[in-house]
């Protein structure tokens, strides 16, 4: 069996530096199963970080529905087959009544640059307002408008026709108290006014329901009612990023618009929504999708191909027979009550916050002014690797939020080995 050594070998002669690993110690991982990841030694981690598996690793209701269809039939999508029209209205069914036109593409990155140019068509703008933090993609117009990227190391810096608004962050923002939802959205509003200013009137607000790169944010309430009213005022189409929190994450809710309770204009879907299998979807109404009806064709070789359909179709089987929504909101409650605890024995932990299966951990050196306690952090990392087999990664401008957002069968007693792991370390680093 290749050793890592070998394969890092192999990465060096292959692969592009700017592709990253995680770990200064990368991990070979030959398996996973649930909520793990089984390292070539035999070892298994509690997978705290891959989201992309939604309804668990290696899950034998999705690999024998793709193996089933993959015997009988893929093509695309100029041709009639039930399995597109099945899958659909199956996810559809699941947004408000007004979002139920669906193109069915292979990644976030690709619903999101989709989304874009339907935006565009519809409302003949380029302008877009983005929030601090955000990432919406890997292609060249979406790291346009990611501040995480272009004001991030190798950046270019925010273009000409992006504006961008305060991150509507509660704890480490600018605005706080009962006030900060509608603050931050005036916030929105400036933006919307510069976008005009500058030339470049807004076509575009978007923005993720909760924020990941950004910290695990969840914004105040009210937040993004009256900032979407601002963007549709001011002649802006709204686009909800589901990408990293869609399918019931959230445990209260199936999407994390609804815990806002706003209908964007737009929704982009990825990351779960194929559990590892490249699928992702822009779903919107009938009036917008019309006015991208410009006369030139849209197609896409794959997206909406059968075997990609039975696939989401199965995650979605998954997500209802398993009850994932609501184990969500238990664990996710647990967690909640756990790391509040934590809070109460530990200095380091200035914020615990997110929702269901979705959450973050601000680590600072300082209570009162809320400084990043960076090092601290990105040791408690590799030591949770290291010593107890335990996978979780970091966010935040400070890079100093440990990020949680574990396959859906992520248990209980996961949860609790996860704390038990945290208050173990944190004592031993007299925090």
């Amino acid at each position: 069996m290749s050793t890592v050594d070998d394969l890092l070998a192999r990465r060096a002669r292959h692969l592009p530096q700017a592709m990253s690993l995680h770990y200064d110690r990368p991990l070979h991982i030959v398996r996973g199963d649930g909520a793990y990841l089984i390292a070539a030694d035999g070892t298994r981690y509690l997978d705290c970080i891959n989201n992309v598996s939604h309804v668990g690793h290696a899950n034998a209701h999705v690999a024998e529905a793709a193996c089933r269809q993959m015997r009988m039939l893929n093509t695309n999508a100029r041709f009639l087959y039930a399995e597109l029209f099945d899958y659909v209205e199956r996810l559809t069914d699941r947004l408000p009544a007004a979002l139920s036109v669906c193109f069915l593409v292979n990644s976030g990155s690709e619903a999101n640059e989709l989304a874009l140019r339907i935006a565009r068509a519809r409302t003949h703008r380029r302008g877009t307002v983005v929030l601090d933090g955000a990432y919406h993609g890997n292609t060249t117009s979406l790291i346009d408008i990611s501040p995480y990227k272009f004001n991030g190391r190798g950046g270019e810096g925010c273009p000409p026709h992006v504006q961008v608004a305060a991150t509507p962050d509660p704890y480490d923002g600018r605005f706080r108290g009962e006030s900060s939802g509608s603050d931050y959205a005036q916030d929105v509003t400036k933006a919307l006014e510069r976008s005009t200013q500058a030339g470049h009137p807004a076509g575009t607000f978007i923005t993720e329901s909760l924020l990941g790169c950004a910290g695990q944010v969840d914004p105040p309430d009210g937040y993004l009612a009256a900032a979407y009213a601002a963007a549709r005022a001011a002649g802006a189409v709204c686009i909800a990023d589901e990408v990293q929190i869609g399918f019931g994450r959230m445990g209260d809710t199936f999407w994390g618009f609804e815990t806002q309770g706003v209908v964007p204009d737009i929704v982009t879907l990825g990351k779960p929504i194929g559990n590892g299998h490249p699928l992702g979807a822009v779903v919107t109404t009938p009036e917008i999708a019309e006015s991208f009806a410009t006369g030139m064709e849209y197609f896409n070789t794959f997206g909406g191909n059968p075997v990609s359909c039975v696939i989401g179709s199965a995650v979605l089987d998954v997500i209802d027979s398993e009850g994932l929504q609501e184990h969500a909101r238990r664990v996710g409650e647990h967690l909640e009550h756990g790391f509040a605890d934590l809070a109460k024995r530990h200095q380091a932990i200035g914020d615990t916050r997110g929702r269901g299966l979705f959450r973050g951990v601000a680590l600072v050196t300082d209570r009162q002014t809320h400084a990043p306690a960076t090092s601290l952090a990105r040791t408690l990392v590799q030591q949770l690797r290291e010593e107890e087999q335990i996978l979780l990664s970091l966010e935040g401008p400070g890079d100093n939020v440990l990020k949680l957002k574990p396959p859906m069968p992520f248990s209980e007693g996961d949860a609790d080995r996860l704390l038990d792991a945290l208050d173990r370390l944190l004592t031993d680093q007299g925090e």
